[in-house]
């Protein structure tokens, strides 16, 4: 990522393409970013107050932090821009429904295969039916979120909180789920598990893990390619740690 000077821009100023560029905690109030692209911009903590990003591009921009008050974002692009509980929206601005990622964002049926979602606070997001095939979502919040008939082949969930979680139809297939938190995680019709690593995860209930283990053999044995060994291990591994 460009590592840019704090810039200060004026009403006067006419848009540019800022691709990439680091603009983390920059002064951008009542800046002219109309048609922008912003795509990959970490505006982390960045002042946006009534700036004009009327049909800017902020595909994947860093927006945590931020503080979009006054803003205008008639017709601009959010898919995969990353917000947190901090960030400060325009009144009224529906941004759970704008396709950008966040606590509480409404994802259902979108296609985040190999996203990069790390350390993402995700927590109470309605991811029904997501595609979510080989993201990366390590360290991310899932508490609370829904993600019944989810796809979550061959992602990576390393030291993920799934607390809460109903998986529910949702495809494990050769999931990296170490060390995750599965407190409360309702796993009674999840899809597949074949190739799921789950060591040293965490809360998980010997009940859910009963369930877990009368899967077929087939997903039991399957072998995860990347940690090496196979669900069943993984998850003997946790009740022999645990006893």
């Amino acid at each position: 990522m460009i590592s840019l000077p704090i810039p200060r821009f004026t009403e006067a100023q006419p848009s540019t393409g800022l691709l990439g560029a680091n603009l983390t905690n920059a002064d951008l109030s009542n800046a002219n970013l109309a048609l922008a692209d912003l795509r990959g911009v970490s505006l982390n903590g960045a002042n946006l107050t009534n700036a004009d990003l009327t049909s800017a591009y902020l595909f994947r921009t860093d927006l945590q932090g931020c503080n979009l008050t006054g803003a205008t974002l008639t017709d601009a692009e959010m898919k995969l821009a990353l917000y947190d509980s901090k960030t400060q929206w325009p009144e009224g601005f529906r941004y759970k429904s704008s396709g950008a990622v966040g606590p509480g964002a409404v994802l259902s049926g979108a296609y985040l295969n190999t996203a990069n979602l790390k350390d993402a606070d995700l927590s109470g997001a309605m991811m029904f039916g997501t595609y979510l095939s080989g993201a990366n979502l390590q360290g991310a919040n899932l508490s609370g979120a829904g993600l019944s008939g989810a796809n979550l082949q061959k992602s990576f969930l390393v030291g993920a909180n799934l607390q809460g979680v109903n998986l529910a139809g949702t495809e494990l297939q050769r999931a990296d789920l170490r060390a995750t938190n599965l407190t409360d995680v309702d796993f009674s019709e999840v899809g597949s598990i074949a190739g799921a690593d789950f060591s040293g995860a965490v809360g998980l209930s010997d009940e859910s893990r009963a369930k877990l283990l009368s899967h077929p053999a087939a997903e039991l044995e399957k072998w995860n390619v990347f940690t090496r060994q196979t669900t069943r291990q993984s998850l003997e591994e946790i009740g022999f740690i645990e006893s």
